[in-house]
């Protein structure tokens, strides 16, 4: 008798459950782009200006996609799965099917365009992946099915192949809030963006930060990796961070919600635009 109780709590609770998980599914996707549209009639390489995405999940994105964040440019372009030059709509990251979300690269876009000269086109290359250290990235790791300083070096390679690499966008960082990654953080992050720049063959590529949300959920922790972070930036001269304190969770205590990441992406081009042009507003 007891076992045909279990069984019956276990249908009910799925029967409860699986619709809320259908639902959240269809919501996900709802607004996903139907179609991708290749780009035409590229510019020459030194009118293209690539920047590379990495980090985790907040950079990956997990935000709800909107209607307005599917609206395509023809002067901000972004790659498929194929390595294809495509015009960006969100969501731009591919490695991670069923997780995909809004991050900040076409909002990035959008704010350069106000503020660049009209002849540049913009690259953004997504290889950011959920979930992962900082440890993983500089030991190239196989995790979540990609290697990561690889796919890194394999997306690098595609950028220069059309553009000039410009800058690399980074959020990190919550996978090493804990007690036994914090005192390696820095070293560790240096050693990484001495890597990445080594690989794309410009020691003083500019890298931008993203602070670590102020959310409730391991709080403590990531407030000691942003200290870190904007320690690491005033040792860097070639680096920046912008601020997410104000920022919102989308329900989940871990990742921005949708206004949070178009917010991040007009932060990431400020913070870009006054290092390389010295444009502060």
């Amino acid at each position: 008798m007891t076992n045909c109780y279990q069984k019956l709590s276990y249908i009910l609770l799925m029967v409860c459950i699986l619709p809320l998980i259908s639902f959240s599914q269809v919501n996900r996707t709802k607004y996903f782009p139907r179609k991708t549209e290749l780009a035409s009639k590229l510019p020459d390489k030194k009118h293209v200006w690539v920047f590379i995405l990495a980090g985790q999940s907040n950079m990956a994105g997990r935000a709800l996609v909107e209607p307005q964040d599917t609206i395509p440019n023809d002067r901000i372009m972004t790659i498929n799965a194929k390595g294809q030059i495509i015009l960006a709509k969100e969501p731009l990251h591919f490695l991670e099917p069923g997780s995909e979300g809004l991050d900040c690269g076409l909002s990035f876009g959008k704010a350069m365009l106000k503020k660049i000269p009209s002849k540049i086109k913009i690259l953004i290359i997504p290889t950011a992946v959920g979930g992962s250290s900082v440890n993983q990235w500089l030991g190239d790791s196989l995790f979540r099915k990609v290697k990561l300083f690889s796919n890194f070096n394999e997306k690098e390679e595609l950028g220069k192949k059309y553009g000039v690499i410009k800058g690399i966008l980074w959020h990190q960082g919550e996978n090493n809030a804990n007690p036994k990654d914090i005192p390696q953080y820095k070293e560790n992050l240096a050693s990484l963006f001495t890597k990445f720049r080594a690989s794309i063959g410009n020691p003083s590529l500019p890298i931008i930060l993203g602070e670590l949300g102020s959310f409730p959920k391991n709080y403590d922790d990531k407030m000691k990796i942003n200290q870190i972070i904007r320690e690491y930036v005033s040792e860097d001269k070639n680096t920046a961070v912008i601020s997410t304190s104000d920022l919102n969770h989308k329900g989940d205590n871990v990742h921005f919600d949708s206004q949070g990441q178009r917010t991040m992406g007009q932060r990431y081009a400020a913070a870009f635009l006054n290092y390389e042009l010295g444009i502060t507003n």
